[in-house]
């Protein structure tokens, strides 16, 4: 895992009961940082609450049928992160920074709090999460492979040297998180729990959206 932030909490001290921010497509993994740009009232709320409490906040996405709902259903695995940078604008917003920290299966949603959303949460399942090493990506180089096709038919840019650079588990975390990937496929790498599935299943979710984009290029030719 990247080098762990020494404020993160020891995972005997995660809370039971967390508050949850439901955000599709916006995901945090252990050891990656999601920035958010906070402006809904309720959510200063639940920033101002965290940052007077374990400054940790739930992320979560809505599924995809109830996406539009004003109290979406929730998918039952997200990730916690903690809030590692805060600062305030004139405009009323907060801009932050969440660090994962380890995923959880909701329990039960619990009352509303200050009108956020919380939930009651297990840790058990993804205790890996806090673990160093597990284990190596099968293929590397045919992972690295695909993954440039990828970005090279979506036009994403990435520091080719400083992720070759990093762990399989902390480049798959970090994948997970800002990959242009659809909710649903984000959804599915987030509940694989060991980095060597995720990374499967990484790629073969990019080699499907990579033949998808060469089939389009051939029907506009």
């Amino acid at each position: 895992m990247m080098t762990r932030n020494p404020f993160l909490p020891k995972f005997s001290d995660l809370p039971s009961e967390i508050p949850i921010f439901p955000l599709a497509g916006a995901v945090v993994m252990p050891g990656v940082q999601l920035p958010l740009n906070i402006f809904e009232p309720r959510y200063l709320t639940m920033v101002s609450d965290a940052l007077a409490g374990a400054r940790l906040i739930g992320m979560i996405q809505p599924t995809s049928e109830t996406l539009m709902d004003d109290a979406p259903e929730i998918h039952r695995v997200g990730c916690v992160g903690r809030i590692t940078s805060y600062s305030e604008t004139n405009d009323g917003r907060v801009i932050l920074v969440l660090t994962g920290v380890c995923r959880f299966q909701v329990s039960r949603e619990l009352a509303e709090h200050n009108g956020y959303r919380c939930v009651s949460v297990d840790w058990e399942r993804f205790a890996a999460d806090y673990h160093s090493d597990e284990g190596p990506i099968a293929d590397r180089q045919g992972f690295m492979d695909s993954l440039k096709t990828y970005c090279t038919l979506q036009g994403v840019e990435i520091p080719w040297d400083d992720i070759g650079k990093m762990s399989d588990n902390d480049l798959t975390n970090l994948l997970c998180a800002h990959l242009p990937l659809s909710p649903e496929d984000k959804q599915a790498l987030i509940e694989t729990l060991h980095t060597p599935e995720r990374a499967s299943l990484m790629r073969g979710l990019l080699d499907m959206a990579s033949a998808s984009s060469m089939r389009v290029a051939e029907h506009r030719h």
